[in-house]
C-alpha cells in the first residue's frame, strides 16, 4: 500500500468592524520539507470574522483538493489543519455544539471537501499562524481599492518564516539548518497524535483559558419616566415617555461611574427615547457613538400600556393570570408575550455578540429585555423573569465566550446612584 499524501493547511479569516469588510487566507503546506504548495485569498464583502475564518477553512482543504487530480483514495490524504481560531477548530473536531445558523452552513461545506477521516484540527497561537493571516489582510486591503487580491502581488510567503508547522516540534538532533532534521521534524508533528479533549466545553472556574476575551454586555436599564415611579406598564406601544429630571440625574450618574471606570468600549441602544436619552448621556462623557439596535425593545404590552398592575388586573383579570401562568400568553390587544420577546433578544443577542466579540458594550435597554439576557444566560425557566428586581438605571453585566458559554457577573447594581 501506497503512504498516503500528507499537507498542512494553515488558514485564518479576519473582519475589519466584525461585520465589516472581510476576507480569507489559506495556504498549503508540506510537512516533509515546508514548501508552500498552494496559497488562496479572497475578499468577501461585508462579514463577520468567524464567517471569514470557516471561509479560508473551505479555501484550503478546496486547495488541497486540487492538488489530488485523481481525487482522494482510500489511502490518503492527510491534512493537518492549523488554525488560531478556537471556535473553528473545536466545532469542526466535534467537541462543541454549532449553534450560530450562518456557522451551521459553513460548517457542513468544510467537511464535504475531504473524508471526515482524512483531516484533523489543532488550535495554534495567533503568532504561528501568520502566513494566513497576512494572506487574509491582503485581500482585506484588495477589496478596500476595490479589487480582489491577486497571487502575483502577494509578499505573504515571502514574509513569513517557514517555521511555523516545525516550531512547536520536539527538537532533532543535527547541525542548524540541516533540511532532513527538520523535515523529520515537520513529520513527526503531522503524525503525533492530538490531544485529547472533553466532549462537552467546560464551565465555571474550569473554563479553558485560551478561549479568548469574551463579548461582554454592561446592561443599564434606563432612568426614570414619569411612569416608573407609579409602576405603569411601559413598553413599545404606548406613548414613548422621555426621562423625568430625576431620569435625566441618573443618567448623568451612570455617566460619571462609565467614565471613571473606562472600560465601554461601545454603546447600543434600544429604539426607545428613554433608553436612546440615557445613552446619550453616557456617550457624550466617553465620546462614543450610539448605535440604535431595534431587537431591544421593550415589550409592547398592547392595551395595557400606561396601566397600572392593579388596574389591569380590574380591566382584564382573566388576560392577565394566563400572561402571568404562561410565557407563550400575550397582553390584552395584541401584545408581545415573553417567548416572542425572549427569541427577539436572543437573535439580537447573537448578533451583537459576532460583532463585539471581545470587547465591552454598553447595552442600553429596558427590564425585560435585560432580565431575558440574564434569563438566557443562567438557563433559568421563563418564570424566574417575575423573581428579579431591576431598579431604574441599574447595571448588571453578562460575559459572552466564543464557546457558546455564558457568565452573570453582576445584577441590578445601583451602587452609583448613591
Amino acid at each position: 500500500m501506497t503512504q498516503p499524501r500528507r499537507f498542512v493547511v494553515e488558514a485564518d479569516g479576519g473582519s475589519r468592524g466584525n461585520p465589516g469588510p472581510a476576507g480569507y487566507g489559506a495556504v498549503v503546506i508540506d510537512p516533509a520539507t515546508g514548501e508552500t504548495l498552494a496559497e488562496a485569498a479572497e475578499y468577501i464583502g461585508v462579514a463577520t470574522n468567524n464567517v471569514a475564518e470557516y471561509k479560508g477553512l473551505i479555501a484550503g482543504l478546496r486547495a488541497v483538493r486540487a492538488l489530488l487530480p485523481d481525487g482522494p483514495a482510500d489511502d490518503g490524504p492527510q491534512v493537518r489543519v492549523r488554525m488560531d481560531s478556537k471556535l473553528v477548530v473545536e466545532q469542526m473536531s466535534g467537541r462543541w455544539k454549532i449553534k450560530h445558523p450562518d456557522m451551521k452552513p459553513l460548517a457542513a461545506e468544510a467537511a464535504r471537501v475531504l473524508p471526515a477521516s482524512a483531516v484533523t484540527y489543532e488550535w495554534i497561537p495567533r503568532e504561528k499562524n501568520k502566513h494566513a493571516d497576512r494572506l487574509a489582510n491582503e485581500a482585506m486591503d484588495a477589496g478596500k481599492r476595490g479589487k480582489q487580491w491577486e497571487p502575483s502581488a502577494s509578499t505573504a510567503d515571502l514574509d513569513t518564516p517557514r517555521s511555523s508547522v516545525a516550531a512547536a516540534l520536539p527538537p532533532v538532533s543535527g547541525p542548524p539548518g540541516d533540511a532532513t532534521a527538520g523535515a523529520a521534524r515537520a513529520r513527526a508533528a503531522l503524525n503525533r497524535p492530538a490531544p485529547a479533549a472533553t466532549a462537552t466545553p467546560q464551565v465555571g472556574w474550569a473554563a479553558a483559558p485560551d478561549l479568548g476575551e469574551p463579548a461582554t454586555f454592561v446592561l443599564l436599564r434606563h432612568g426614570e419616566t414619569a411612569l416608573t415611579p407609579e409602576k405603569r406598564f411601559s413598553g413599545s406601544g404606548g406613548t414613548d415617555p422621555e426621562l423625568s429630571a430625576v431620569g435625566h440625574g441618573q443618567a448623568e450618574h451612570a455617566a460619571d461611574a462609565f467614565a471613571a471606570r473606562g472600560t465601554v468600549q461601545e454603546i447600543v441602544s434600544s429604539p426607545l427615547r428613554r433608553c436612546r436619552e440615557t445613552a446619550g448621556a453616557v456617550a457624550a462623557r466617553l465620546g462614543l457613538e450610539v448605535r440604535i439596535e431595534d431587537g431591544l425593545r421593550e415589550t409592547d404590552f398592547g392595551a395595557w400600556e400606561g396601566l397600572t398592575f392593579g388596574e389591569v388586573r380590574e380591566r382584564y383579570g382573566a388576560d392577565l393570570d394566563a400572561w402571568l401562568a404562561s410565557a407563550k400568553a400575550a397582553p390584552t390587544g395584541g401584545g408581545e408575550s415573553f417567548a416572542e420577546v425572549a427569541r427577539r433578544v436572543a437573535a439580537t443577542r447573537d448578533r451583537l455578540v459576532t460583532r463585539y466579540a471581545g470587547r465591552t458594550v454598553l447595552v442600553v435597554t429596558h427590564v425585560t429585555p435585560i432580565k431575558t439576557l440574564v434569563r438566557l444566560a443562567l438557563g433559568a425557566p421563563p418564570e424566574s423573569l417575575f423573581r428579579m428586581e431591576l431598579s431604574a438605571a441599574s447595571v448588571s453585566a453578562v460575559a459572552y465566550y466564543a464557546d457558546g458559554n455564558a457568565s452573570v457577573r453582576l445584577l441590578n447594581d445601583t451602587s452609583h446612584l448613591r
